[in-house]
C-alpha cells in the first residue's frame, strides 16, 4: 500500500471502530431506593379495618323547567320536472334515461363473471355494453349463452 493512504485507512478503522462501540446495549439505571423508604417495606403485622362511613352527599339543585316545545312546520319542497334523465354527465343514466339504463344494468348483471362488474347506470354506457359483450364472448360455439346476450 502507498504511505499517503494508510492515515486514511486509519482513520477510517478508527471512525468505524468509534460507531461499533456507540452500538453497544444501554447498561440499566441503578434503582432509587431512597425515595421509597419504609412505606416499601411490606409488613406481615394485621391491618385495623375501620368501616367506611360515607358523608351525606346534598341533593342535586332543581333543574330549570323544561321551555315549551315550538312547533317547527317543514317549508313544503317545490320540485321542478326534470327536463333530462338524472345522472352525472357521462353516466349511462344521462346518456339514455333511467328505465333503459336500469335494463342495461340488468343485462350486465346476469351475464358478467366478474366480483365487481361496471354494471351500474353511473358508468357510461359504452362501459357496460361493453362487458356484456366481454362476458357473452367467453361462451364456446357448443355452449348456450344467456338470453341476455342475444337482447
Amino acid at each position: 500500500m502507498p504511505p499517503m493512504k494508510r492515515p486514511a485507512l486509519a482513520a477510517s478503522l478508527l471512525a468505524l471502530s468509534l460507531a461499533l462501540a456507540g452500538c453497544g446495549q444501554p447498561q440499566p439505571a441503578p434503582a432509587d431506593t431512597s425515595s421509597a423508604g419504609a412505606d416499601a417495606k411490606l409488613s406481615q403485622e394485621p391491618i385495623d379495618a375501620v368501616p367506611y362511613t360515607a358523608e351525606p352527599t346534598p341533593a342535586p339543585a332543581p333543574a330549570a323547567p323544561p321551555k315549551p316545545k315550538t312547533e317547527l312546520k317543514p317549508e313544503p319542497v317545490v320540485s321542478e320536472p326534470a327536463a333530462e334523465p338524472a345522472g352525472e354527465p357521462g353516466s349511462c343514466l344521462a346518456e339514455i334515461g333511467e328505465a333503459r339504463a336500469k335494463r342495461l344494468v340488468e343485462r350486465c348483471i346476469q351475464v358478467s363473471p366478474a366480483t365487481r362488474p361496471p354494471c351500474n347506470v353511473a358508468n357510461p354506457c359504452a362501459m357496460i355494453q361493453g362487458e356484456i359483450d366481454r362476458s357473452c364472448a367467453m361462451y364456446g360455439p357448443d355452449e348456450t349463452k344467456p338470453k341476455e346476450c342475444a337482447a
